[in-house]
């Protein structure tokens, strides 16, 4: 199995989506959702930037426990909970079950990732549809704002820049370490929980 990490550069409660009991990537990592398989651990950092506060700190880990279609996640009765409500609460607005396609095209719900109105963000949609997987997994921890420090034995899991990294040998060390925590599933919430509903232009 491996490990998955990348820095998590705006923590909406979007990607991931820690709600309703399973955590959720859905939306941009095209690569990480491709590549990832069941049972793999995925793991988000905050921002290294000189000014963050969240430099080494892990703001989710999750071990990927469904792999999944658009379509099939748009679809699931199980899955409904996750779609977005722009007039509902924060959580509701943050949906990410946002794809689905007719017609072999690719349909873009009204959604932080689209245009106010539900206009296309084609920046966003073809990010998003490079890879036509969602990840799910009901084991995760998601600290949000309350992120933790990464101990030392996995610094070298730590991305650097906006790339991704994959890592082959750390993994009984991240379990140890993430399975220590009295605490599991949504812990704090999003860093960006505040100030209204906002939506992602892409750029």
């Amino acid at each position: 199995m491996a490990i998955y990490s990348y820095i998590v550069k705006r923590d909406f409660g979007f990607a991931p989506n820690p709600f309703y009991g399973m955590c959720t990537l859905a939306t941009c990592k095209p690569v990480i959702r491709k590549s990832a398989n069941i049972g793999d651990w995925i793991v988000g950092f905050g921002s290294g930037g000189k000014s963050s506060s969240l430099k080494n700190k892990v703001i989710f880990v999750m071990q990927v426990e469904r792999k999944i279609t658009f379509d099939e996640y748009w679809n699931s009765p199980e899955y409904q909970c996750k779609k977005p409500v722009t007039n509902g609460s924060l959580k509701q607005n943050y949906g990410d079950n946002i794809y689905h396609s007719v017609n072999g095209k690719w349909v873009q719900e009204d959604s932080h990732h689209s245009y106010e109105g539900g206009k296309v963000n084609m920046l966003n949609l073809k990010r998003d549809t490079g890879s036509n997987n969602v990840l799910i997994g009901t084991k995760y921890w998601y600290f949000g704002k309350d992120a933790v420090e990464i101990p030392k034995e996995l610094l070298t899991i730590v991305p650097h820049g906006r790339g991704d990294k994959k890592d082959l040998e750390h993994e009984e060390i991240l379990i140890k370490w993430i399975e220590g925590f009295l605490e599991k599933g949504f812990i704090g919430e999003p860093a960006q929980f505040n100030g209204g509903f906002q939506r992602y232009g892409g750029e």
